[in-house]
């Protein structure tokens, strides 16, 4: 086991799971059986992949959650050490099995589909959870998922909140979401999917584009508690709705030829977290995600694609990050 010398900077509670992925030239119809090009099992889970992404772009990293030691389990946990993230606050369960994802990639444009088994992630409670309310109180930021139970995500931010520390909800998968936790959370994140998901109530036009979809559901979602909402557009970029930014800010994506899209929202989020947790403004902290999130896609693979920090280029001029600068007047870069 991994014992922190330091207060870890984000503490992550989250998600474990090992990977099966399969590539093929396009991913199958419905009813439909094709003849893969590649498989491979390998270490993910939203909750791993935002820890080991936040890791390998410079932050001390800990993570709460819970893993099965059947199967898969040791594997897991020494991967997860192996890329310097604290598992000390991670239960081990010797009678259950570790999260499962089945995965398929598509060569032709990267594009996949995902299906998860919870396993033991989904025996997270907020007495887990409690055990490392030590590094949740010493942490600069703290990201939570939705691959592990509401409760617990709740009770990891009530915890970081009475000490003052950052809250990150990924809200992936979308599901409803009780509006304690959003009240709770100091950034929502979420694709133009979960943001319709969780801003039912916004009325859009049925010719809507994704930037009026982003700006709709973010400025309804802003209401519901969190300080911060960044609506993830893909290439498209991202959608910045937040008090140094009240009219909104389109945040630009590098332009890359992408080779496997699995992870790039657990990249951003981590780069996210990193850039939050040494003191970047909201938007520069995005951008770091966004660079590193573009590197990670144009590589095979989740983790391993993920960039180290040495790998990413220095980040633009504040200008260059926004899709309109003169959106830059309604607050400060």
């Amino acid at each position: 086991m991994t014992s922190a010398k330091a207060a870890a900077t984000v503490v992550v509670v989250g998600s474990v799971n090992m990977d099966l992925v399969a590539h093929a030239a396009r991913l199958p119809a419905p009813g439909e059986t094709l003849i893969g090009q590649a498989f491979a099992g390998t270490p993910g889970g939203k909750g791993g992949n935002q820890a080991v992404a936040a890791s390998r772009l410079g932050a001390e990293v800990a993570l709460i959650g819970r893993v099965g030691l059947r199967q898969h389990g040791e594997d897991l946990l020494r991967a997860l050490e192996a890329e310097r993230v604290h598992t000390q606050a991670v239960r081990r369960d010797d009678a259950t099995w570790p999260g499962v994802a089945v995965i398929m990639v598509a060569s032709e444009g990267g594009e996949n589909a995902i299906v998860v088994v919870p396993g033991s992630n989904a025996d997270l409670a907020p007495a887990d959870v409690e055990q490392g309310g030590a590094l949740l109180r010493q942490a600069r930021v703290v990201v939570a998922q939705l691959e592990v139970p509401v409760p617990a995500i709740q009770r990891a931010f009530e915890i970081a909140r009475e000490s003052g520390v950052t809250t990150v909800l990924n809200a992936a998968p979308a599901q409803d979401l009780p509006a304690g936790l959003l009240a709770l959370s100091d950034w929502l994140i979420v694709n133009e999917t979960e943001a319709l998901q969780l801003a039912r109530a916004v009325t859009l036009p049925g010719d809507a584009d994704e930037l009026t979809i982003a700006r709709a559901t973010a400025a309804h979602l802003r209401t519901l508690g969190p300080r911060h909402v960044l609506v993830t557009l893909g290439a498209a970029g991202a959608w910045l709705l937040c008090d140094a930014h009240p009219e909104g800010l389109h945040l630009v994506a590098a332009r890359v030829d992408a080779v496997d899209t699995v992870g790039a929202g657990d990249t951003l989020v981590g780069g996210l977290a990193v850039g939050l947790a040494e003191g970047l403004v909201a938007a520069r902290a995005v951008a770091l995600g966004q660079s590193a999130a573009a590197l990670a896609v144009s590589r095979a693979g989740v983790q391993q694609a993920m960039p180290h920090r040495s790998e990413l280029p220095e980040l633009p001029e504040f200008a260059a990050l926004v899709a309109n600068p003169a959106h830059s007047a309604d607050g400060n870069p």
